[in-house]
């Protein structure tokens, strides 16, 4: 085991840190030799079958992605054979936690085989609706320690920003359910309601660690987490800055150089990716990871 890889469970440092700009975990990851974003042959054969007319500009698109996910039942019958109880789950769903899933995470789906990791990660199954004594709709307890709306203070010197509802892909197992994908009820995102979150921030000098949650960070467009980030990195006692994302495994076409560009100003800036199972390390993930190591942003894998 390579000893200057940190170990995923480790906490950041207290201190600013002279870390390496690039990851040695990361620096061998394949990637394109021309720069450009990369294709797996795999992702490439489905996109020939199901999206014959879209181009490598367009696929490579993240908004093109984000666009045009499968979100209902009819659209995910065109890239897999449904079993009954996937079928049945789906059409009794309603509330949040809906159907989402990339053109691109579709492409590694097993079209036969509902049992796949990758396809349980992301296919509901009937299982979902079912509820047993002690189950609980918000089991890790952070509303109770949510001073205000979207922020969770349940260590003195860290807060969880939950900053989106949104995520580019709708894990089955999320842990926070009653909140993703749904735009109404208790759990709105919005300037105003980060505004609030960010005066309590600065308030509470105790915090010297912001992890951003949600949702998923990255799915904000760069404008709105630049606005955010620099509005944290302007809080004196904030020592340094967390991204929990899946972005990465599931839409790695938002990993631009724009957006590495963006991050790599706001250092220190840790990031855990939340990878479910080996296959998902395609050569698109495996590039986007080389990116940001490549900006300087330590990564971790977070298995969720």
């Amino acid at each position: 085991m390579n000893e200057d890889c940190a170990s995923p469970s480790a906490e950041p440092p207290g201190r600013y840190s002279n870390l390496p700009l690039v990851d040695p975990c990361l620096a061998n990851l394949p990637v394109s030799s021309n720069g450009k974003q990369v294709i797996g042959e795999r992702t490439r054969l489905f996109r020939e079958r199901f999206f014959p007319a879209v181009t490598d500009q367009e696929w490579n698109d993240w908004h093109w992605q984000l666009r045009n996910r499968v979100t209902d039942l009819r659209t995910l019958e065109r890239f897999i054979r449904i079993s009954e109880d996937e079928r049945l789950a789906i059409e009794q769903h309603t509330g949040p936690l809906p159907v989402g899933i990339t053109p691109y995470y579709a492409s590694l789906l097993d079209e036969y085989n509902p049992l796949q990791p990758l396809r349980r990660t992301v296919v509901a199954v009937t299982d979902e609706h079912r509820r047993v004594p002690g189950e609980a709709d918000d089991p890790l307890n952070e509303d109770h320690d949510s001073p205000v709306p979207g922020l969770v203070h349940r260590y003195p010197d860290r807060v969880l920003f939950l900053v989106t509802g949104f995520c580019s892909v709708y894990c089955r197992y999320c842990t926070r359910s009653r909140m993703v994908g749904n735009p109404g009820g208790e759990y709105r995102f919005n300037i105003k309601q980060w505004e609030r979150a960010l005066d309590y921030i600065a308030a509470n000098p105790s915090i010297r660690d912001v992890l951003l949650s949600g949702g998923d960070p990255l799915t904000l467009v760069d404008s709105r987490l630049d606005w955010l980030l620099s509005r944290l990195r302007r809080i004196p006692h904030v020592e340094f800055l967390r991204i929990g994302t899946k972005v990465p495994t599931v839409l790695p076409q938002r990993i631009t150089s724009g957006l590495t560009r963006m991050l790599r100003r706001y250092h220190p800036l840790w990031m855990s990716i939340h990878f479910t199972h080996p296959d998902e390390l395609t050569p698109e993930v495996s590039q986007a990871c080389q990116r940001l190591a490549d900006a300087g942003i330590p990564l971790g894998s977070q298995t969720v």
